[in-house]
């Protein structure tokens, strides 16, 4: 398994992607092997201190306590800066020196506002109540019999506006491999995962975290099909889905038509 180089990002504006864009992005991107954040972790091991001696008669020393199971807080943070305490569990038929594909933020997606931007796009920034940025985000790879097997790590940030308040809202991230991004775009994979933040009372951000597993899909057919996998913030698509989920409304049965008497027959 080869992790992947960790990313961190600023705020941009909503705007549409171009393919030079797309191009520009692909050159400053740089390549999964490697070190960095991303790289894997590894276990030093040390020579052991010799036993104090023990006096006749002293109490024996307390046992050791119990490790505690990590929190997702810890998991992220283990993802991102490479120090765990324990060697990264191999991956069954996975094949050694894999390229993971370029990660980056969808261009149009990189802020999340609470409510939505206006249609007009005039600017109520009294009423924006929070907004969403990315932070930063890794990811590791591993080809599984014939298919690439990724793990995304995503750190977002909810900004409390003028508005906003205590409460609890779903962050919609988007997370999408895309083949031939410059020249003809296709989706490969896509998922859409909400993400629950609660903001307390006296908080003016609040950061969150998520780690998306057992992300597969088919290796490119050459290099000159590369993928690139793109996370980023979608209101409209998490919109959607709920607006699937309703029933649809039930028909109306149409009314009878009576036969009129004074009619003519002939």
């Amino acid at each position: 398994m080869t992790r992947g180089t960790k990313r961190a990002f600023a705020g941009s504006g909503w705007r549409h992607r171009s393919p030079a864009g797309a191009a520009l992005a692909l050159l400053l991107l740089a390549g999964c092997s490697g070190g960095g954040a991303g790289s894997p972790a590894t276990t030093a091991s040390t020579a052991a201190a010799p036993p104090a001696p023990v006096s006749v008669g002293a109490a024996p020393p307390p046992a050791p306590a119990a490790p505690s199971t990590p929190s997702l807080k810890d998991k992220i943070a283990s993802f991102f800066s490479g120090a765990t305490q324990k060697e990264p569990q191999p991956v069954a038929n996975a094949q050694p020196n894999v390229e993971c594909p370029f990660l980056d933020i969808r261009q149009g997606a990189s802020t999340l506002t609470f409510p939505p931007p206006p249609p007009d796009g005039s600017n109520e920034a009294m009423a924006l109540k929070y907004q969403g940025v990315f932070v930063r985000a890794a990811r590791d790879c591993a080809v599984v019999n014939g298919e690439m097997v990724m793990r995304v790590g995503i750190q977002g940030r909810i900004v409390v506006g003028p508005a906003g308040g205590a409460g609890r809202i779903e962050v919609p991230l988007r997370i999408a491999v895309v083949s031939a991004p410059i020249t003809a775009p296709k989706t490969v994979v896509t998922r859409l995962i909400r993400v629950p933040v609660t903001i307390g009372a006296n908080d003016e951000n609040v950061d969150f975290t998520h780690i998306e597993e057992g992300l597969s899909f088919p290796m490119p057919a050459s290099s000159a099909d590369p993928y690139i996998v793109y996370i980023g913030f979608d209101p409209f698509g998490a919109a959607a889905a709920d607006q699937a989920k309703k029933p649809a409304p039930a028909k109306k049965p149409k009314p009878s038509v009576k036969p009129n008497p004074n009619a003519p027959t002939g």
